[in-house]
């Protein structure tokens, strides 16, 4: 049957998820052997848009409109789509919660005019699964080798593989980990999905959430523990915020003021 065709793109991103594949290294060679690499600019100029890809993996969101325009163009060329990275996945940091004003408002105070940037207008940030169908995902800021590697094996097998779904926690457990959260740190990791193996809990750093929020988060019941923890209601909305983006942030916001009138009105 051949090689599976692949192709491999960057919207509007660091790049990272791009160089995290090719800091495969050992692995690479088995890579490009296993699969015929049709577009990878960050690894070679040599490139064909002209053919069918059996799967695309995509990094970075739609936030522009040619970033749109190139996501519809590898859609309609694919039979699988996969998100690479957080932005990809989950809109990454700048489609994070950035205040009461709509998104337009937000773009006219830095730029001064909503037509300021003529080369490619703007859109507001958003997943790519907010504008076509996203078949597999591998979440990450940036994603990981080992992920990566399991993930482009099961793909090659015909096999389109879902993120696990529970918590980063759990990975903390199997490290026998001191949790972050009893230590009265604010920490993530009961809602972030695991996969990045606990990395910075780890090392005592608390988890930010950079592999996304699980499908089924509690987050009232740790909002409600890092106020007893002594944590403000806007410090703990900023820290959901930065890997959970703008809805995710406004039912966090909305759920704490509530909170705090009931406390109040006791």
């Amino acid at each position: 049957m051949g090689k599976p065709k692949v192709g491999i793109y960057g919207l509007t991103g660091c790049a990272g998820d791009q160089l995290n594949i090719i800091n495969c290294e050992d692995e690479l060679l088995k890579i490009f052997d296993i699969f015929e690499i049709e577009s990878f600019v960050m690894a070679s100029r040599a490139k064909n848009e002209n053919v069918e890809l059996d799967v695309a993996f995509v990094e970075g969101s739609v936030s522009t409109e040619k970033d749109l325009e190139h996501l519809m163009e590898i859609r309609k060329k694919s039979k699988i789509l996969v998100a690479i990275g957080h932005c990809a996945v989950f809109g990454g940091v700048q489609s994070m919660f950035m205040g009461k004003e709509p998104w337009i408002e937000r773009y006219k105070k830095v730029y001064g005019k909503e037509n300021a940037v003529t080369l490619t207008p703007p859109l507001e940030p958003k997943p790519l699964a907010a504008y076509v169908k996203v078949d597999a995902v591998l979440p990450g800021c940036p994603i990981e080798k080992e992920p990566f590697l399991k993930l482009a094996g099961k793909l090659a097998h015909g096999i389109v593989p879902k993120v696990p779904d529970f918590p980063v926690c759990a990975e903390c457990k199997w490290k026998e980990n001191e949790c972050l959260l009893l230590k009265g740190q604010l920490c993530l990791g009961p809602l972030t999905n695991s996969g990045c193996g606990a990395i910075c809990p780890s090392m005592n750093i608390p988890c930010i959430g950079c592999w996304g929020p699980i499908a089924k988060e509690n987050w009232e019941s740790e909002a409600l523990l890092l106020l007893e923890k002594g944590y403000k209601p806007d410090e703990i909305v900023k820290r959901f915020a930065i890997f959970g983006g703008t809805e995710r942030a406004e039912l966090l916001k909305n759920f704490l003021e509530s909170h705090q009138k009931q406390e109040s009105g006791k």
